[in-house]
Formats: C-alpha cells, structure tokens, sequence
C-alpha cells in the first residue's frame, strides 16, 4: 500500500504507477497531483490496484482540479477510483479517512 498527502502522494503516483515499478496493493492520494517530469513515464494500463483520492475544494496550494484531472486520468484508463472532494483548504478530512478504514480493509484483506 502506498499513499500519502501534498508532495506525499505525488509520490506515490509516481511509486505506484510509474512504467516498469510494480504495482502495490492500493494507493492513497491526498492533495496532490500526477507529477510531469522528464524521464518519468506512467503505466496507465490495467489491472489497477486501488485507489482512493482525496482533495480539499478550498485548497490554496494545489487546487481541486488537478485531484479532478487525476480522477478523470485514472478512470479513463479503467481505474476504479474511490474520490472525495471535501470543504477543506490544504489538509485532510477526518471523515474521509474514517471512510478509508473499510475501503483498506477490502483492498488489504487480513486473512
């Protein structure tokens, strides 16, 4: 499982889909973006893992369009994405990372 917030899960776009890396059991991104930098080439074919994206509406710092552009990126290639938009600036909803527990219990099961 990869994931992380701001610069945190841009790198776990890149960790997780990055063309030639393998592919973890799900991925988590908070507030970021799919970073564009030479020499890094995504693998957007399926199977996905999955992957759940989170993205405050009011955030200052990396805008909800690009958590939108990386929802409509990932679905378009066949990707089941869990998205939440939530009235926050740059942070993270507490409800939404409740509504995680269950999605990691389901991506990661235990027995």
């Amino acid at each position: 499982m990869l994931g992380g917030f701001s610069q945190g899960s841009m790198m776990s776009y890149a960790l997780a889909l990055g063309a030639g890396r393998p592919r973890p059991a799900g991925l988590i991104a908070l507030s970021g973006f799919f970073p564009r930098v030479e020499g890094l080439e995504y693998d957007l074919e399926p199977p996905f893992p999955p992957i759940a994206i989170g993205h405050g509406t009011y955030d200052p710092v990396i805008g909800v369009e690009w958590g939108r552009q990386a929802k409509e990126l990932l679905e378009s290639a066949g990707a089941d994405v869990l998205y939440r938009e939530y009235p926050f600036p740059h942070a993270v909803d507490p409800s939404f990372l409740a509504e995680l527990r269950p999605w990691l219990e389901r991506a990661i099961p235990l027995n």
